[in-house]
């Protein structure tokens, strides 16, 4: 079965960035050597229920420091070059969904932690997945009713010694 000319040219003309869920970067120095990096779900025609921005995931400090490199990679990566943080918050800088749900996991996990060889494993196990599987964990950290416990069972289950 073959689409019709005028069906085809009905889906090209569909933006998929209309669509799709709209996610930022926010970055902000708090203090002389102190950095916070944020995603924040912004409103979008594809998620209606959201009429503010929500905070997705925060990190900032030590935990920052250990992985800022990886988190800078990714962001390269996208295309995404960050200047030297202001005191103010940054708007704008937009993210894709992809990258969005892989920092906001990534962020969400790690923030509590303080052994630094089992946040380079997390770091790693979450770099690692799918966009599927980040997106399953993730929406599981935000809509559960006890998130750290899923938090937690994700780290046990990145740091766990193969068998």
């Amino acid at each position: 079965m073959t689409a019709h000319p005028q069906q085809t040219d009905q889906f090209a003309s569909i933006a998929p960035r209309h669509s799709a869920p709209s996610y930022e970067l926010r970055v902000r120095r708090l203090g002389a050597a102190l950095s916070m990096y944020e995603v924040w779900q912004l409103p979008a025609v594809s998620t209606p229920q959201i009429a503010a921005p929500i905070r997705v995931a925060g990190l900032k400090g030590r935990n920052l420091e250990l992985v800022e490199h990886r988190v800078l990679r990714r962001l390269s990566q996208a295309g995404i070059k960050l200047a030297r943080p202001a005191a103010e918050p940054m708007h704008g800088l937009p993210l894709s969904e992809d990258l969005a749900l892989h920092l906001g996991l990534m962020f969400r996990a790690l923030a509590p932690m303080r052994s630094r060889e089992r946040m380079r494993a997390v770091a790693e196990g979450i770099e690692r997945m799918d966009r599927e599987e980040a997106a399953y964990w993730l929406g599981m950290a935000m809509h559960r009713r006890r998130p750290r416990r899923v938090l937690a069972a994700l780290r046990t289950l990145l740091t766990a010694p193969p068998r």
